[in-house]
């Protein structure tokens, strides 16, 4: 789900993490090298997100990332997509 500005439709980024993951920060340090913005969702203060989380990935290792509301993986899978090519698209900002 693509997020509707002004003029333009940006991608909805969605990031489950916690306060003490080194791959969390490795993952938003990247997003941002991107030039991509994201909501964060912190696990550790929030149970009721955290399985959330884990009932839609099937997993509960963080960090968990959803662009435009498709299941990325982590921070492994974030860079795996980038190198891959299919990164760009998932961010690009939209008419």
């Amino acid at each position: 789900m693509r997020v509707a500005s002004k003029e333009f439709c940006v991608p909805e980024v969605i990031m489950y993490t916690t306060a003490v993951c080194p791959y969390c920060v490795a993952a938003k340090n990247f997003l941002k090298s991107r030039g991509a913005s994201y909501s964060e969702v912190r696990v550790d203060t929030d149970p009721a997100a955290r399985s959330l989380m884990m009932e839609t990935t099937r997993r509960s290792s963080v960090p968990q990332i959803f662009i435009n509301g498709a299941h990325v993986g982590g921070y492994e899978e974030l860079v795996a997509l980038d190198r891959s090519g299919g990164l760009a698209p998932m961010l690009e900002v939209t008419p």
